[in-house]
């Protein structure tokens, strides 16, 4: 599936909730799913940073494409990292890199965050395009 096919997907499943506190536990569900970080995983090298919570965004390279573990120690940045983490895994290096899409508009999801969170989420955004890009050069 591409980076547009699971935006759109997403975007189908949150476009279900009437209201923003409904959007909200949708996140905090997708956290509750990702239980499966490592502990040894949480170092300073895989922090993203920008985030007003710790995130943390592993890659791993596999036949060409990049998969993304995440975690965080905050429910909705939680939430969203698995998210994004998702829209990115199984892609290759040159299809992240050169994806435009704005997952906050696209998802409404700026409406509902405050700043600080959107900053983060972009934050995680722009670290899965700088790991990206590494492979690329």
């Amino acid at each position: 599936m591409s980076i547009r096919e699971k935006v759109d997907e997403y975007k189908k499943i949150l476009d279900i909730f009437p209201n923003d506190q409904e959007k909200y536990q949708y996140l905090i569900e997708k956290a509750k799913e990702n239980d499966s970080f490592p502990s040894e995983l949480r170092l300073d090298n895989f922090k993203v940073n920008g985030c007003q919570s710790q995130v943390w965004l592993v890659p791993e390279e596999k036949d060409e494409k990049l998969f993304f573990n995440s975690d965080s120690d905050a429910l909705i940045a939680k939430g969203l990292v698995t998210l994004i983490a998702s829209i990115y895994s199984d892609e290759k290096a040159e299809d992240i890199v050169s994806n435009e899409i704005d997952l906050m508009e696209e998802f409404e999801l700026g409406v509902i965050l405050s700043p600080a969170r959107r900053n983060g989420a972009y934050s995680m955004l722009k670290t899965i395009k700088e790991y990206a890009k590494k492979l690329i050069t």
